[in-house]
């Protein structure tokens, strides 16, 4: 009974094979299809040029990050005060440091939402500059090797067919060759 299913799944095969037209140059061909998957995430996290955009970030955003720390922090102290000694105070400036706490609040929470936009918006910037040069580098890659096929986003990838390891490595040359020849860096 074995041999009977082997023999049907042999048939099979050979119907699809001449229902699709494969000849046997044909299905050398198609054997010979190169294909391989890159993991986009991993590039992003652990590419030295995603690495390096990461610390420009750091450095562009620090002093504006430190101001909303000191912001945040002076707010505090204000909003303590006024729990402190709030139910001392005459209502007048008891309503005046209420208000002043409010415009101080909406001005800190305005002051976050704009960091937070740039913050994210120069990262956007910045990941589209990591993958334009890991996809270069993909490109080289394919043509290098001959895959007819580089996926970049997939549910499932063998790894066999996984080449985020060698991209990972041409990027990080990539870098290491901008980092020592700075005049070239202007892309």
């Amino acid at each position: 009974m074995r041999t009977g299913k082997l023999s049907k799944h042999v048939a099979l095969a050979l119907v699809m094979s001449v229902a699709l037209g494969l000849t046997g140059a044909a299905k050398a061909e198609a054997q010979e299809t190169r294909i391989a998957a890159v993991n986009s995430d991993r590039i992003l996290r652990e590419s030295a040029a995603a690495k390096a955009a990461q610390t420009k970030l750091e450095r562009e955003f620090s002093k504006r990050d430190k101001a909303l720390q000191d912001m945040a922090a002076g707010l505090k102290t204000l909003s303590d005060a006024m729990d402190k000694n709030g139910a001392g105070m005459a209502p007048a400036d008891r309503a005046a440091k209420q208000r002043e706490l409010s415009q101080a609040d909406q001005d800190f929470q305005r002051k976050q939402r704009e960091f937070r936009e740039d913050l994210n918006q120069r990262r956007n910037e910045e990941l589209a500059a990591v993958l334009d040069k890991a996809n270069k580098v993909i490109k080289q890659i394919a043509e290098a090797q001959h895959y007819d096929l580089i996926v970049q986003e997939a549910v499932y990838v063998s790894p066999r067919i996984d080449i985020t390891d060698q991209v990972l490595k041409a990027l990080a040359a990539n870098q290491a060759s901008l980092s020592a020849n700075p005049a070239s860096s202007s892309n």
